[in-house]
């Protein structure tokens, strides 16, 4: 950028001098496109539009004051290459002094700045210096002011895109929220109003000062889960209303069907202790007098119309039951898994003996004595499921060593059953 009464340039020839007012012309579109194109922008229209504050109006203040400078630089552009034009245009044949000021119009500092606030230091005594740029100098001022202000049009522009759907979304969820809690209790929620508070504040912040740090899509997230969470709890809390006598008997029958196996659990764990010796076997303690309980204090609430408090309290009673439930039938297989494991070296013990019987060993002393001690094990009450184990396998093993001396056993056979034995 300089400034006028700079040295002039060499003139351009004529070839020169159209070639160079082509490109120019292009540009201009170019440039003229691209700020229409801005100002057709849906973030440039919303800012334009919207009522601003904060961080959001500062910096569109900013851009507003750069967008009249693009405009005004570009009309001055312009000016010169519309000067320019006509001048070819009327000079077929451009004398040399046509052609000295055509290449002044089109590379010297033909392109009069807008007029602003100038330093001190830049003034005379008659005013400000009006400074002058080239044309190709015209073009960088105005893709530096172009580029600045499409930052900010595009940041609040993606800022409401995250930020406006999701929010009239929550806005709805809540409204939808306080229908259904004005019709369970005729009344305001209080939980219900602070969300309607801070999702208010946020939506003033975010309408009009979406640039803020104080809004962000995590916070606005955040905030529509818990009135989701919330609208549910009430929608719920509806339907239990709409349909008590079902959800009464439904939640009924999870507790009985609670306290059905855990009184089978405890069936099973008496039956575990009388023939097992069971001393690892964990105590069940059951819940089915509590469930019952809360079921029964659940109409105390009906009858006050806190059908908000009755669903949350249907819902833990239900998941109570099913936990109950759930350690009973646990309680039942392991009080039944001792019983089985009796039940099977019983089996196996009869399968071993059977089979000392086909090696010729059924009057082998020794194995008689293996065996019986096996046997008064398995079926004294209650049974040492570890002991009867340790002395079943003995008595395997001896069936393999007199069965490898009379040669009437293969290895396999025997690994096999001594595997199966562990089990």
């Amino acid at each position: 950028m300089t400034e006028s009464g700079s040295g002039a340039a060499a003139p351009m020839s004529r070839e020169g001098v159209d070639h160079a007012l082509a490109g120019l012309r292009a540009e201009q579109d170019r440039v003229a496109a691209a700020l229409l194109d801005l100002e057709g922008h849906d973030g440039y229209r919303l800012l334009s539009g919207a009522a601003l504050t904060g961080e959001t109006w500062r910096r569109w203040d900013e851009a507003g004051a750069r967008v009249a400078l693009l405009w005004r630089l570009f009309d001055a552009y312009r000016t010169v290459l519309d000067e320019a034009a006509a001048l070819r245009a009327a000079r077929p044949r451009p004398d040399a002094g046509t052609l000295a000021r055509l290449t002044e119009l089109l590379t010297g500092d033909a392109v009069e700045t807008p007029g602003g606030d100038v330093p001190l230091e830049r003034r005379t005594l008659l005013g400000p210096r009006r400074e002058r740029v080239t044309l190709d100098e015209a073009v960088a001022l105005m893709s530096a002011a172009f580029e600045r202000v499409a930052e900010v049009v595009v940041a609040a522009d993606d800022a409401w895109t995250a930020l406006l759907v999701p929010l009239g979304e929550a806005e709805e969820r809540w409204r939808e929220a306080a229908r259904l809690a004005h019709e369970l209790a005729g009344a305001r929620h209080p939980e219900l109003d602070r969300l309607g508070r801070e999702l208010s504040a946020l939506g003033r912040t975010a309408r009009t000062d979406p640039l803020s740090p104080d809004v962000d899509a995590a916070r606005l997230a955040r905030l529509r889960d818990g009135i989701e969470a919330l609208r549910a709890d009430l929608a719920g809390a509806v339907r239990l209303r709409d349909a008590y006598p079902e959800r009464l008997a439904e939640v009924t029958a999870a507790v009985e069907e609670a306290a059905a196996a855990e009184a089978a659990a405890l069936r099973g764990a008496a039956l575990a202790h009388q023939k097992i010796d069971a001393a690892g076997l964990p105590e069940l303690r059951p819940a089915a007098a509590a469930l019952r309980d809360r079921l029964a204090a659940l109409d105390g609430l009906r009858g006050s119309g806190r059908w908000a408090d009755l669903a949350g309290r249907f819902a833990g009673l239900e998941r109570a039951a099913a936990g109950a439930r759930e350690r009973a039938a646990e309680h039942l297989r392991l009080s039944g898994g001792l019983l089985d494991r009796r039940a099977e070296l019983r089996g196996r013990l009869g399968a071993y003996k059977a089979k000392a019987g086909r090696l010729g060993l059924a009057e082998d002393e020794g194995l008689a004595r293996l065996h019986e001690r096996a046997r008064d094990l398995l079926w004294t009450a209650p049974c040492d499921l570890r002991a009867a184990t340790v002395a079943l396998v003995r008595y395997q093993r001896a069936i393999q060593t007199a069965g490898a001396r009379t040669g009437g056993a293969g290895q396999d056979e025997v690994g096999e059953n001594e595997a199966a034995t562990r089990r």
